[in-house]
């Protein structure tokens, strides 16, 4: 079983429109409400290519009912812990930018934090927990230095997409990938790339540092894997951007899903790679169809 772990979930609520005029009343094109967070996001496109996961974390309130009521509506199993104040709604404006605004986190309690350290301390050596995205204000990026084990030492393989310092505390617990972009990978070293052979000695620090293997997207650019073993580069594919909320996330899916039954790195990045740009490419998370067709344009070569 594949767990996705979402400290802090929300309703993502899309608006679409020309163009916004700041101090007047604007009217949408149109709208779309889905469960949102970097988590569930994995779990949706999990389901989408055929793995049973089971998503947890934190939710409260109608908003948090509605995630759990649409996870259902998918067919996507969940262990949620309950909170008292409501879930999140993140509002993502799409006009002539996009622009988002982003909801504050519940409070959580210690109790309520025990409740999801006693999940994760019963998963078993079957199973992969995905850590995604920031934890609530409340808890901080540091409650991670209490989950991340528990799952390990119940002999569960980890997967953490995390950025900056909390991605680089992540690394004591060997995760199975992590996955920054170019950009948080220069913001972590304190570099300016400038070049691709720059951005692979850098994932390979990563790699000293714990991780078994590193991702690093770049956009337009590509994809980069790198494992003790070899790395390597996917070509970027084209097409028009539409979405930039759940790409990376996708990615994380598609390589978490396909590494878990065939452990085959190239076959996991190609599938990470085809749901990352399917993703790209469309109004909300891929269709299994669209992320086939993406799969099939998926170029691999070794460096």
């Amino acid at each position: 079983m594949i767990y996705t772990v979402t400290l802090n979930p929300a309703i993502d609520y899309i608006v679409r429109l020309s163009k916004i005029e700041s101090g007047a009343v604007n009217r949408m094109d149109s709208s779309d409400i889905f469960s949102g967070g970097k988590g569930i996001n994995v779990s949706r496109i999990l389901q989408r290519l055929g793995y049973a996961s089971t998503a947890t974390g934190f939710v409260g309130g109608f908003t948090g009912e509605f995630i759990k009521s649409s996870l259902a509506t998918e067919e996507i199993g969940t262990q949620f812990v309950k909170v008292d104040q409501d879930t999140r709604i993140n509002v993502k404006i799409k006009a002539d930018q996009e622009t988002e605004i982003n909801g504050l986190g519940p409070i959580v309690t210690e109790e309520q934090l025990a409740e999801l350290e006693t999940i994760l301390a019963h998963v078993t050596t079957e199973d992969t927990v995905v850590f995604a995205g920031s934890a609530p204000a409340s808890l901080g990026n540091q409650v991670y230095n209490r989950l991340i084990p528990l799952a390990k030492e119940a002999g569960a393989e980890v997967v953490c997409d995390f950025e900056g310092q909390t991605l680089l505390d992540s690394l004591a617990y060997q995760p199975l990938l992590v996955k920054p972009n170019n950009h948080e990978l220069e913001a972590i070293f304190g570099v300016t790339f400038q070049s691709r052979e720059d951005i692979v000695q850098y994932a390979k620090e990563i790699l000293t540092k714990g991780a078994q293997h590193v991702i690093v997207s770049m956009a337009g650019d590509g994809a980069l894997l790198v494992t003790p073993e070899a790395t390597y580069f996917a070509k970027p594919i084209k097409g028009v951007v539409k979405n930039s909320v759940g790409a990376g996330d996708s990615m994380v899916a598609g390589f978490t899903g396909a590494y878990t039954t065939s452990h085959n790195p190239i076959e996991a990045l190609k599938w990470g790679v085809a749901c990352g740009t399917a993703t790209a490419f469309s109004d909300d998370l891929a269709s299994i169809e669209f992320i086939k067709e993406m799969y099939e344009k998926v170029e691999v070569e070794i460096l």
